[in-house]
């Protein structure tokens, strides 16, 4: 499949996807309407906001410059080796990375 590299059909991807996600919010509020269902609903979406955010930049950032996240299949392999498969990585960022855990330069 080829990328996706138009900046309006990027945003307009953005967009279906809040919509779509606005939309499920609203039917599973609508079929259980407590406030429990709510609750839990908020909590389910940003426990995997989290986890998407600690796939993709804490572990490149702050466990391992080496590892590029490509997807979460990439990670799921990375978690289960413990290294990254195929990442082209420069050295001065791994070295940046390894070297400067988040002190001043």
């Amino acid at each position: 499949m080829k990328n996706l590299t138009d900046a309006r059909w990027i945003k307009l991807k953005g967009l279906l996807f809040l919509v779509l996600g606005l939309m499920s919010s609203a039917l599973i509020t609508l079929a259980l309407p407590e406030w429990k269902t709510v609750l839990l609903l908020i909590i389910t979406i940003w426990a995997f906001c989290r986890f998407y955010y600690f796939a993709f930049y804490v572990i490149e950032h702050y466990v391992d410059g080496r590892y590029r996240f490509t997807g979460l299949w990439s990670f799921v392999i990375y978690l289960s080796t413990g290294r990254a498969e195929d990442t082209a990585t420069k050295p001065a960022d791994v070295a940046k990375v390894t070297t400067n855990h988040g002190s001043a330069p």
